[in-house]
């Protein structure tokens, strides 16, 4: 069991974003965790140099529409990257391993389709604390960490394009 910050990281490790164009697809379900998570993440793009004009974000009904909504931006938009933020909270049911092997795998082929980073930013707890405590809690904040994560990986291309 986790019992530190997870999102700490050595900010100097971090390259700058500026002039980077991020996407950010935030399901509207469990909003209180992913709008957190979408808030998270924005700060952390900004403290790195993206200029907030330079970040859109669009919500989706819950964390299964995800992919096809980061397909949307991928398609309509000209961002470098796509931060596909959403929580799935495992129930009584078979639902929690539908929505996450779905949400999964959707985001895995848009990384190779469109040869862009698509970054899963998605939690998926056994309850609700354990989501809060990602998302901002105790254990740090998921979306600083999908930030973190997109601006590495458009780093990483820009790098292997030239």
């Amino acid at each position: 069991m986790a019992t530190k910050n997870l999102s700490a990281y050595d900010i100097d490790s971090v390259p700058s974003a500026k002039g980077y164009k991020f996407g950010l697809v935030v399901a509207e379900w469990n909003y209180e965790i992913t709008g957190a998570l979408a808030q998270g993440a924005i700060d952390t793009l900004t403290k790195h140099g993206t200029a907030e004009e330079d970040i859109q974000v669009k919500h989706v009904p819950g964390t299964f529409e995800l992919p096809l909504g980061g397909q949307f931006f991928a398609e309509y938009t000209d961002v470098d990257a796509i931060i596909l933020i959403g929580c799935v909270i495992q129930g009584d049911t078979r639902h929690f391993d539908f929505i996450c092997d779905g949400v999964t795998q959707g985001t895995t082929d848009l990384n190779l389709k469109y040869n862009k980073p698509f970054i899963f930013g998605v939690l998926t707890t056994n309850n609700e604390q354990q989501a809060l405590d990602r998302a901002g809690g105790k254990l740090g904040n998921k979306g600083d960490e999908a930030a973190v994560t997109a601006i590495k990986m458009v780093a990483l291309q820009n790098e292997m394009k030239a």
